[in-house]
């Protein structure tokens, strides 16, 4: 079975000044389809370097990343826009909704940049709104909704164009407990039905509703547990 995602050896060294900062020192990760995987570390530990480069947003130094098979690190950068357009759905803490667009507006946007026509990014907008419970909020905007219903709408976005692998950076992190607990509870059903989810968070209670934990410390990944 080939991995969704995987690193061997991958490693990012920043110049600071005349200082070099190694972020991430050999990181080895194999994502297999159906996997919900976590990534828990302290503030420098590299998480945010790591999760740029498994989001085709910055480049490894040295080391291999495959995503569905394909090595992306030596991609162009059209070439990773595309992939990662294709490839990849991310959620992020802050929603990163764009306030004057409606709910459908903001789900369909991946899709107006693979060239869809309008009438089908609504059909499918509404679609994916539905399967995240906010099929009677289509033609909401960000400020009309709850912080619950806004990280929803960010789901939907997310698997609207189908991704292989979803990147939920702190997903729960700018939500009261209730509506944390709700958001799991929607992701953990999405993977119970195939969907392929790396999470980064820092709460212990999030990661350990994964079936798999990893943590980054210094740069370095260690597997912590599988469910």
């Amino acid at each position: 079975m080939t991995s969704v995602l995987e690193l061997v050896d991958v490693r990012k060294r920043y110049q600071v000044g005349p200082i070099e900062v190694d972020a991430l020192k050999g990181v080895h990760l194999d994502v297999q389809p159906g996997d919900l995987l976590s990534i828990m570390g302290s503030s420098g530990s590299g998480k945010s370097t790591l999760m740029n480069i498994i989001g085709l947003l910055d480049r490894p130094t040295s080391g291999a990343c495959r995503l569905n098979g394909r090595e992306v690190a030596d991609m162009t950068d059209n070439e990773q826009s595309d992939y990662r357009n294709a490839q990849i759905g991310f959620v992020f803490q802050s929603f990163h909704l764009l306030p004057q667009l409606t709910a459908a507006e903001n789900v369909g946007l991946p899709l107006v940049y693979r060239g869809w026509e309008a009438a089908d990014i609504a059909d499918r907008a509404k679609e994916v709104l539905d399967k995240v419970g906010m099929a009677e909020r289509l033609e909401h905007r960000p400020n009309e909704l709850s912080g619950g219903q806004q990280q929803r709408v960010a789901i939907a976005r997310a698997l609207v164009g189908e991704p292989a692998l979803l990147l939920a950076d702190e997903p729960t992190g700018a939500l009261d407990s209730a509506t944390g607990r709700e958001v799991m509870r929607l992701l953990r059903g999405l993977n119970e039905d195939g969907l392929t989810i790396l999470m980064v968070t820092h709460d212990p209670s999030v990661a350990g509703q994964c079936r798999r934990r990893t943590h980054l410390d210094s740069g370095m990944l260690r597997e912590e547990g599988v469910a």
